[in-house]
């Protein structure tokens, strides 16, 4: 399952994709505005940004990816079936694509990565869960999309869904497989 994703977006540009909206959302910084680094690999335990609801409305921190289980292994993606979240524990993890992977190539004996990019468009979303102040990514189904590689996927949000997510609009709507064509792989190295 996924276990790194990218972001190389400044915030002024995860700021806008809420600004933007039909019905525009400002964003918050109460920790201040963070100094997000472009990164090409986020991985489990690495801080990382998040869109969450607040006393004021939305707000961008930073927090770990995974909290401990009951055995002390890392939780960093969360089965999103079948369950409801209030809005409390919500988050919106920005995003410029993830990564799965699949067997090695013929003669290689490293997995084969692939990064997936929501088509025709820049960074996204991905619905999340905050427990003991960290954040797991919600999974669902595959799509079509992700069928071929994995057997399940993130749960991915454009921006209207992403706000939609964290105002507390009902899971059935949101936690769902992307529809076909909403996502492009490509083959990373």
């Amino acid at each position: 399952m996924c276990n790194q994703h990218k972001l190389k977006s400044p915030v002024r540009e995860i700021e806008d994709l809420f600004a933007n909206l039909r019905t525009p959302v400002p964003l918050r910084y109460p920790e201040g505005v963070p100094n997000l680094e472009p990164r090409d690999c986020i991985r489990i335990t690495d801080t990382g940004p998040i869109v969450r609801s607040g006393p004021g409305g939305l707000e961008l921190v930073q927090r770990p990816w995974s909290w401990k289980g009951p055995t002390g292994a890392p939780v960093f993606n969360f089965r999103s079936e079948g369950r409801r979240f209030p809005p409390a524990v919500r988050c919106a993890i920005p995003t410029d694509g993830f990564y799965e992977f699949t067997a090695p190539e013929p003669g290689s004996k490293r997995k084969t990565r692939w990064l997936f990019t929501m088509a025709g468009q820049g960074p996204f979303f991905i619905a999340g869960l905050i427990r003991d102040q960290a954040w797991a990514m919600l999974t669902t189904a595959p799509g079509a999309d992700i069928a071929p590689y994995h057997d399940r996927q993130v749960v991915v949000l454009n921006p209207e869904h992403a706000a939609a997510w964290l105002s507390g609009a009902p899971e059935a709507g949101l936690l769902r497989p992307s529809p076909e064509g909403c996502l492009r792989a490509e083959r990373v190295v």
